[in-house]
């Protein structure tokens, strides 16, 4: 059955370009009415329209429904506006893409706070406050698709970027807390981790793997975590038409104690604990505490 997203509002961010264009067309494509987030910056090769003005407008020349929004995500009271003209205009937000987002890459040494606290502030705080702003309308209909963009870099580490990946992890965490508690209320929250050429990439990237990193073979990720069945804390992986999943796992473990000698016998045990052979993946973080007491309770003979 076509994914159809007919009678759904969706606001994507940082969707002027890249990613967010390829996005916010999908979602667009299939139905959504699309608020089309950009802080403002022209669009490409004229001064006359912006970007995010310039994605509207391909999407209502192909015949889909758009307004455009210029707010930054760190702007509590322009997001909050943006909402507000979303409801006013079509009566409800189903969909948020939390996309927007910008590199300071340095290595760690050379790296200044301000720029650290920078990619924070945009990544993860825009995020927080984008999804805020949603959460009580998505919370009273009963219904919320929030996509998190999150990053190999965070998931798996990547040098030189040490703020985008600090920023792009604790957005996985942001989305496994969001997702138990808006699961009663069926707002699903899940991860996007993209691999795409984008604005962001430019130079960085010969020129064939520009081509086959194009950002519109992700965007088939973003419609099924946006969809009506989409899944509910999942960190879904997409590339150059690959697709994967990543999950944060927790090892089986070993009970060792508390005596005096506790770090030497950990030492000597750590190739056991690190084992992946018995790992799971935890519903929610009462998962390590249950295994530790179980483990424990086991050990002393408590029945």
């Amino acid at each position: 059955m076509k994914i159809d997203f007919q009678g759904r509002v969706a606001i994507v961010t940082g969707a002027g370009g890249g990613l967010g264009r390829e996005h916010a067309l999908a979602l667009a494509a299939r139905g959504a009415k699309v608020v089309v987030n950009d802080f403002g910056r022209p669009a490409s090769g004229t001064e006359r329209i912006t970007a995010a003005e310039a994605v509207v407008n391909e999407i209502r020349g192909a015949g889909g429904t758009a307004i455009v929004s210029h707010a930054s995500v760190t702007d509590e009271v322009a997001i909050r506006d943006t909402v507000a003209e979303a409801i006013a205009t079509w009566g409800r937000v189903d969909i948020l893409v939390n996309n927007a987002g910008i590199l300071r890459d340095q290595s760690f040494a050379k790296m200044n706070l301000d720029d650290f606290r920078l990619v924070l502030e945009v990544h993860l705080m825009g995020a927080v406050i984008c999804t805020k702003a949603v959460w009580d309308i998505m919370r009273s209909q009963k219904y919320g698709r929030i996509v998190m963009t999150t990053s190999s870099s965070g998931l798996f580490g990547n040098f030189g970027q040490s703020n985008y990946g600090a920023a792009k992890m604790a957005l996985v965490g942001l989305m496994q807390t969001l997702s138990i508690e808006g699961a009663k209320h069926d707002i699903r929250v899940n991860c996007l981790a993209p691999t795409a050429a984008t604005q962001m990439t430019q130079g960085l990237w010969p020129e064939q793997v520009l081509k086959a990193f194009s950002p519109e073979f992700v965007a088939p990720a973003v419609v099924v975590l946006a969809a009506e069945d989409a899944p509910n804390r999942t960190i879904l992986c997409a590339g150059a038409g690959t697709f994967e999943a990543a999950h944060i796992s927790m090892t089986g473990g070993a009970w060792i104690g508390s005596g005096a000698d506790t770090a030497e016998l950990l030492r000597e045990r750590m190739t056991e604990i690190i084992d992946r052979n018995a790992s799971v993946v935890p519903k929610s973080a009462d998962a390590q505490g249950t295994n530790e007491g179980t483990k424990a309770l086991a050990a002393i003979g408590f029945q």
